[in-house]
């Protein structure tokens, strides 16, 4: 069994809507010997969620105040983004933390902060698919350092570069986000490095994944990544062994400053937590 490692998963609302707070909380997580710390990546939440930070901002705070903690957003979504300006976020950022950055990314979701409805984002999930497809595209010619020529159905890119490049080669690592059953996610996920299925139930369901991702991976050298997202209680170990490499400390939107403290000085040897 591959070592599993260990990172808190922080919504930045409220108490944690403050990135000097979240810096602080990273460098305590890699003191207490955490191995990553991720953030959501929300314009709004529904109540009582009243304040919502910036997850960019903060990362680059949280990359400032550490040296060694994988860090990144969990997850981006891309098709509210224009996919140039995240080229030059992520490079930026992953020269900032020296190579520590991964990117965490997803359709978005109008379901629970209605931020896409509210902002006059596009609605259709199918649509939202291709906008990500394309925006990947877009982010790998241009971590490249070569020239980008893109004109696609969502975006146009005209004959730029995007230099620097990023610290990491060829690029920053990508997991891609998907519920369980659901087909087109598993594909996109097994093209990049890495997959981040949300709401798994039971290790059974990450066995079939990691079993149909190890098929359509079938030749591709290099590393790949299955991160989980666990609540407080839930032992990762059974997760481990059905092929999980990293496990995501969960917590509820707004909770308590207090809490998370506690869980973090716990360490990742005590997934319990609270």
């Amino acid at each position: 069994m591959n070592r599993l490692r260990s990172a808190l998963w922080l919504p930045l609302f409220d108490e944690l809507a403050d990135p000097r707070v979240v810096a602080r909380l990273a460098a305590d997580a890699e003191a207490a010997g955490w191995d990553g710390c991720f953030v959501w990546d929300q314009l709004h939440w529904r109540p009582p969620v009243r304040q919502v930070t910036d997850a960019w901002i903060s990362l680059a705070a949280m990359a400032a105040a550490t040296e060694r903690l994988r860090l990144g957003p969990m997850v981006s979504p891309l098709p509210r983004r224009r996919p140039a300006k995240v080229a030059r976020e992520t490079a930026t950022l992953d020269r900032l933390s020296g190579g520590r950055l991964t990117l965490g990314v997803g359709i978005g979701s109008d379901r629970f902060g209605a931020e896409l409805s509210k902002t006059g984002e596009q609605l259709d999930d199918r649509l939202r698919g291709r906008m990500l497809d394309e925006a990947l595209a877009i982010l790998a010619a241009a971590w490249s350092g070569e020239p980008v020529h893109h004109r696609g159905e969502h975006y146009i890119v005209d004959d730029m570069e995007f230099l620097p490049r990023p610290v990491q080669r060829p690029g920053v690592p990508v997991w891609a986000a998907g519920f369980p059953g659901n087909v087109k996610p598993i594909r996109r996920a097994a093209r990049l490095d890495g997959f981040f299925p949300v709401n798994l139930e039971h290790p059974d369901q990450l066995a079939e994944i990691v079993a149909t991702i190890t098929d359509l991976r079938s030749g591709v050298a290099g590393p790949y990544d299955i991160a989980i997202g666990l609540p407080s209680g839930t032992d990762p170990l059974p997760y481990a062994a059905a092929g999980a490499t990293w496990w995501l400390r969960e917590f509820e939107p707004g909770v308590p400053l207090d809490t998370v403290r506690g869980v973090l000085r716990d360490g990742p040897a005590s997934p319990g937590g609270d």
